[in-house]
């Protein structure tokens, strides 16, 4: 993390927006351990790993505003039927994002799986840009913050925050699958009767 520096891991968190998989849970509490041994400043890596966050989030929100909501509707009435996704289930979720919109970005951002994707319906659905980075900023900032205290307080043991956080974050993407998957065989079920 010293070698990396602060650029470091604002790149390291601009990937882990672009590719998920790379985890904040271990980029943000190794920066925490090395504040913690004095190799590094608590507001300029919180700052770095909030502005890698913010850059990789730019992407998906373009990509969502480019796809559009009709070419999603269009893309859902002809490829859904593989995940039972119609073009009016497109609408329930857009009209569900306009309402709920601020809460869901500044949300979004604390939730594993949904912190990457939440930019896309914002983009989709219009979002203008300032509100969408200030509350990405704010949900950003509350979750690294909190994962760099975090690695700071456990100091040599800062992998325990992976050890913790990491299978609470797989619990919850996985009772988020598993709601889709019900939500799609129920919907097939309904459609078969």
């Amino acid at each position: 993390m010293v070698s990396l520096g602060y650029l470091g891991i604002g790149l390291l968190m601009f990937l882990e927006n672009l590719f998920p998989p790379i985890p904040s849970e271990l980029i943000m509490p190794l920066a925490g351990f090395t504040i913690s041994q004095g190799k590094m400043e608590f507001a300029p890596a919180i700052f770095a790993g909030v502005l890698g966050t913010m850059l990789g989030a730019l992407p998906w929100y373009y990509a969502g505003k480019l796809l559009g909501d009709e070419r999603l509707q269009a893309l859902a009435e002809k490829y859904g039927k593989w995940i039972s996704v119609s073009g009016k289930d497109i609408q329930k979720v857009n009209n569900w994002f306009n309402r709920y919109g601020k809460q869901a970005v500044f949300f979004g951002r604390l939730v594993p799986g949904i912190r990457t994707l939440i930019s896309i319906p914002a983009g989709i659905n219009g979002m203008e840009l300032l509100p969408f980075l200030f509350y990405s900023t704010i949900g950003t900032l509350l979750w690294v913050g909190l994962l760099t205290v975090a690695g700071f307080v456990l100091g040599d043991h800062y992998e325990l925050v992976e050890t913790y956080i990491g299978p609470l974050s797989k619990i919850v993407l996985a009772i988020l699958i598993a709601g889709f998957i019900i939500w799609v065989v129920r919907k097939r079920m309904r459609m078969n009767t």
